[in-house]
């Protein structure tokens, strides 16, 4: 079982930065790929990164490309995301999740654990 914790959701301004940060309970966590998805309201679930169990492979929206950067630290069962260059588009609640390291990591279907989701605000 692998329980995540979201944090570091805000608000910032157009432009602007921020990082959200996943906390990861549990022995396996560094065996799992991980991934961010965020979910506008009226929206569904859209995935915006994902990084495999070593960090070696990195997977991006093209929405986020060149402004997100996805990162882990299995010593500290923790996954980041770091944005910038927000839009008031990247609005929505972020949340990550945790599964396999195989197939496309861009499906919530291939993710079992999830977190309760951080809000991210971006005013213009």
């Amino acid at each position: 079982q692998v329980q995540l914790v979201e944090s570091g959701g805000g608000l910032v301004q157009a432009g602007g930065s921020l990082r959200v940060s996943c906390a990861a309970s549990g022995r396996t966590f560094s065996s799992y790929a991980m991934g961010w998805f965020r979910q506008a309201p009226g929206k569904e679930r859209e995935f915006v990164a994902a990084i495999s169990w070593s960090g070696g492979r990195k997977y991006y929206a093209d929405s986020v490309k060149g402004r997100f950067t996805i990162s882990r630290d299995n010593a500290k069962n923790t996954v980041y995301l770091q944005m910038n260059s927000l839009k008031p588009e990247d609005t929505a609640v972020y949340y990550c999740a945790g599964g396999l390291d195989s197939g496309s990591y861009r499906h919530t279907s291939e993710y079992h654990y999830w977190g309760q989701g951080t809000q991210v605000t971006v005013s213009s």
